[in-house]
């Protein structure tokens, strides 16, 4: 059935799941599985960077050097994501929007720039590393110490991911309870969720 609250009620959840998890270093992490271009499932660990703009679209950040042609290929995703001390489970599913340094819309961009400088030092040294999958050479020389001027704009390989949510599944197995809350639209072309209490 539908409900104007449903959006809040399922953003509400997350929130007090991470919240009551925040003293646990692993609860930010979630995994995120999509298609490859082999059509074989592809499947990693990323870490939650917040909801855009405080709405209801999920930014993950990665390198372009990765798995990013799998979601241009395919851009249908869905993250999986389990709080182990209170037993719940959201599996939340949409279309990924994949923002990195050739995306041609300006505002993108600027999103894009505002999720690097939300980095950590330590995170923004990650991209200055040698390519993933690449064969590791021992002899290859250490990277050089970057300066502050290196940060001073996102790196090229930074890319920032934005989930456009379809579908969340949330599970609690302490209370046996499972709600599905689902986007829909109406003919306004306005977002509306429904949500419906199903068997876990």
């Amino acid at each position: 059935m539908g409900s104007p609250s449903a959006a809040a009620s399922w953003k509400q959840l997350v929130l007090s799941s991470i919240q009551s998890n925040s003293h646990l270093n692993h609860s930010s992490f979630l995994q995120i599985a999509s298609v490859a271009s082999n059509g074989r499932p592809s499947n990693r660990t990323v870490v939650f960077r917040g909801f855009q703009d405080d709405g209801h679209k999920i930014q993950i950040n990665t390198d372009s050097r990765t798995h990013i042609d799998d979601l241009k290929h395919c851009p249908f995703a869905e993250i999986c994501w389990y709080f182990t001390n209170i037993w719940e489970q959201f599996r939340i599913g949409g279309q990924v929007d994949v923002i990195d340094g050739t995306n041609s819309d300006p505002f993108k961009l600027q999103q894009r720039e505002r999720s690097w400088f939300a980095c950590s030092l330590k995170s923004m040294m990650q991209y200055l590393a040698p390519a993933p999958w690449l064969l590791f050479a021992s002899e290859q020389q250490p990277t050089e110490t970057p300066t502050l001027d290196s940060f001073m704009s996102s790196v090229g390989v930074f890319c920032l991911l934005v989930l456009n949510l379809g579908q969340v599944d949330y599970l609690n197995l302490k209370s046996n309870e499972r709600l599905i809350f689902t986007a829909g639209q109406d003919g306004s072309g306005e977002t509306h969720w429904s949500v419906e209490k199903v068997n876990p």
